[in-house]
C-alpha cells in the first residue's frame, strides 16, 4: 500500500472502471436489475472474451487462460 495521495495502488481499478464506463455507456438501464444484468453481460461477453488486454500480450483473458492449458 502506498501513502495517502499516491494513486499507484488504485491504478488497476481506475483503469478497469474507465474502460467499463467507456465500453458500456450506451447500455445504461433505468432499474437496478437491468443495470446489474447489463454489467454482467458487458464483463462476461465483451471484456473477458473479446477485449484485448495489453498486459496479456494483446489477448483476451479467455484466450490467455486457454493458452496455458
Amino acid at each position: 500500500m502506498s501513502r495517502q495521495g499516491n494513486c499507484y495502488d488504485n491504478a488497476a481499478m481506475e483503469s478497469f472502471w474507465s474502460s467499463f464506463k467507456r465500453d458500456s455507456i450506451d447500455s445504461i438501464d433505468p432499474t437496478r436489475e437491468d443495470g446489474t444484468a447489463a454489467a454482467f453481460d458487458s464483463i462476461e461477453t465483451f471484456s473477458n472474451r473479446v477485449r484485448l488486454h495489453s498486459a496479456l500480450g494483446y489477448q483476451s483473458p479467455v484466450d490467455f487462460e486457454n493458452q496455458l492449458n
